[in-house]
């Protein structure tokens, strides 16, 4: 018979430290984006800047860095602005594309 592991035991992920490629950061980000949750969105934008470094990601969007690990933490809710902000920071670009089918 298996051992049995406890949850608890396991552990923690970090999305961040997986995230070591454009294509990387670009596929994890559209995963997200589908799901359709704000709050989520948000904590991957902060693996995100967490795997490129806060510090640098807060100095190019103009957001202080106490602020945009408060912005980006899970539950967050953050202003389009700071979303605009970070990804524009990050080098990447939220694209809109149609969910109905073409004819």
């Amino acid at each position: 018979m298996a051992k049995r592991i406890k949850v608890s035991e396991l552990p923690e992920f970090d999305a961040a430290e997986h995230l070591n490629s454009e294509e990387d950061v670009a596929a994890y980000l559209t995963s997200v984006l589908e799901e359709n949750d704000p709050a989520l969105a948000a904590a991957a934008l902060g693996d995100i800047a967490r795997a490129r470094g806060m510090s640098q990601i807060a100095k190019d969007s103009g957001i202080t860095r106490e602020a945009l690990y408060k912005a980006l933490r899970p539950g967050s809710e953050p202003r389009f602005e700071t979303i605009s902000r970070v990804c524009a920071a990050l080098g990447v670009r939220l694209v809109a594309q149609s969910m109905r089918p073409t004819h």
